[in-house]
Formats: structure tokens, C-alpha cells, sequence
């Protein structure tokens, strides 16, 4: 079954803010991370699905101007619906159970998906969300600068998914975990040559940090730029399995050129 049909059939089955998977993983979270500070990432928003006048979260994104949103090819595809009056985006939310009086609520008018965007192999899993009006800069509501080089070290994940893989909770207040670059080699080493592609970046894999469930299409930040959007990944902090990206350096002109 499609992944964006999964996500949707677990939001009528269980009526409350659902959450959707990295690759076939079924919905995302973050697992072995902390709760994050209100305002500590005024880029995050999440991706919410609309049903009788109610958003349901599904995906996370990032603000990359006041016009758009980056998000993965994932959350938006499906070849039978594509209908972008049923989405829109929740920008300064911290969480959900709280009227934190930072939260701006924009309805989504366009969906942007890659091109030549995979859906079996999430090659090219990238897509931007078009607001149907601009966002309002704050601290709370900001954009994030694109990374254009490769990155190293420690990088942070952050998102609403679920707490860990065998159907855990997913919290109202949004989460964040530290997890290290993985390099190409040893991320292919896992998953095999030919599924990690040169657009693709790794983190995690110690088997206690990742994102998961609900996450996906939320921002792995290096160093204060996005370096990578939660794509998909074996699992939920599966030693020896780090999560996969989309590398947002490889796609920086692409994102460029549609954001206009």
C-alpha cells in the first residue's frame, strides 16, 4: 500500500494527530531524544492533513522562506490524490495539546514534488509546500539556510514522531535528538551499494538515536543549516541501521529554482 494512502488510513482509523514513515516504515518519530525549548527551532512545522476542518499531523517540514516549505517527496505523492486544499501547515507550534500563541496555521496551494522522485526506491525524495499566504518572521517562525557542502559530525533531528518502533507513542511537544554523520561507505555497508545513492546522507545507527514515525520531512540541521529532510530508514534505531536523507546540498539549486 502507498505510503501517503497508509498515513491516511491511520488518521480515519484512530481520529487524533497522526504521524507518517520514513520509506515503508509506516509513521515517524524521534527515538532516545529530549523534549525540545519552545522557539528552539523556528524553522520546524508540521505537515498536517485536514478532515472536517481539523489538521492532523503526518509530516514535518522546513521553512525555507516565507512562501515555502521543504518537505519529502513521500508526504506528498500519490498518483490518485493530489489535492492541495487538504493540506496545510502549522508554523511556531510547539505542542499540539497547547494554544502556545505562536502558532501560525497556513493552508497549503501548491505541492512541488521532484520531478524524477521514486517512489519505491525514495530516490529524489524532495518536495516544497507553496503557503497560501506568506508566513509572519519571528523568533518563533523562521527560515533555514540551505547547506550546499557536505557535513560531518554531530547534527540534530527533531519532529513529532513516534517514541520508538513497535508502535509507540507520539508526544504533543516537539522532540529533538542529537545523531552523528555516518559516512557513504559505511551507510552502504548496511543498506548496499546501490540503494545509497550520492543524494542520500546518513545519521544515527548506534542504536539508540533516530528519527522515526512521523518525521518524515523534518529537518536534520548541521551547524545551523539544513543538511538533510527524514526520508526513510530500516526501522527505528536499529543498531547498525542509521537513518537515510535526502542530502538538501544536492538539491539546493533545484529548490531554488521552484521556490519562486
Amino acid at each position: 500500500m502507498k505510503i501517503f494512502l497508509l498515513a491516511l488510513l491511520v488518521v480515519f482509523a484512530y481520529a487524533v494527530p497522526a504521524t507518517k514513515p520514513r520509506f515503508h516504515r509506516g509513521l515517524h518519530k524521534i527515538v532516545g531524544g529530549t523534549e525540545a525549548k519552545t522557539g528552539e527551532f523556528p524553522y520546524q512545522i508540521s505537515f498536517q492533513f485536514v478532515i472536517w476542518g481539523t489538521g492532523y499531523h503526518f509530516c514535518g517540514g522546513s521553512i525555507y522562506d516565507e512562501n515555502f516549505v521543504i518537505t519529502a517527496g513521500h508526504c506528498v505523492y500519490d498518483e490518485d490524490y493530489y489535492n492541495p486544499q487538504s493540506f496545510q501547515i502549522v508554523a511556531g507550534e510547539h505542542n499540539f495539546e497547547e494554544d502556545d500563541g505562536t502558532e501560525q496555521v497556513v493552508e497549503v496551494v501548491q505541492l512541488i514534488l521532484h520531478e524524477d522522485f521514486d517512489p519505491e526506491s525514495l530516490v529524489n525524495d524532495i518536495a516544497l509546500l507553496r503557503l497560501g499566504r506568506p508566513l509572519r518572521m519571528n523568533d518563533f517562525v523562521s527560515g533555514i539556510d540551505l547547506e550546499t557542502s557536505s557535513v560531518e559530525g554531530d547534527c540534530v533531528v527533531s519532529g513529532w514522531g513516534d517514541l520508538h518502533e513497535a508502535g509507540g507513542p507520539s508526544p504533543s511537544i516537539l522532540m529533538k535528538v542529537i545523531v552523528p554523520i555516518v559516512s557513504d561507505d559505511q551507510c552502504r555497508g548496511s543498506y548496499g551499494r546501490d540503494r545509497i545513492l550520492d543524494s542520500m546522507i546518513c545519521a544515527g545507527g548506534d542504536g539508540e538515536r533516530d528519527s522515526c514515525l512521523g518525521d518524515s520531512g523534518g529537518p536534520l540541521a548541521c551547524h545551523g543549516r539544513l543538511a538533510g529532510v527524514v526520508s526513510w530508514g530500516r526501522g527505528c534505531a536499529r543498531p547498525g541501521y542509521p537513518g537515510v536523507y535526502t542530502e538538501v546540498s544536492y538539491f539546493a539549486d533545484w529548490i531554488r529554482s521552484h521556490a519562486v
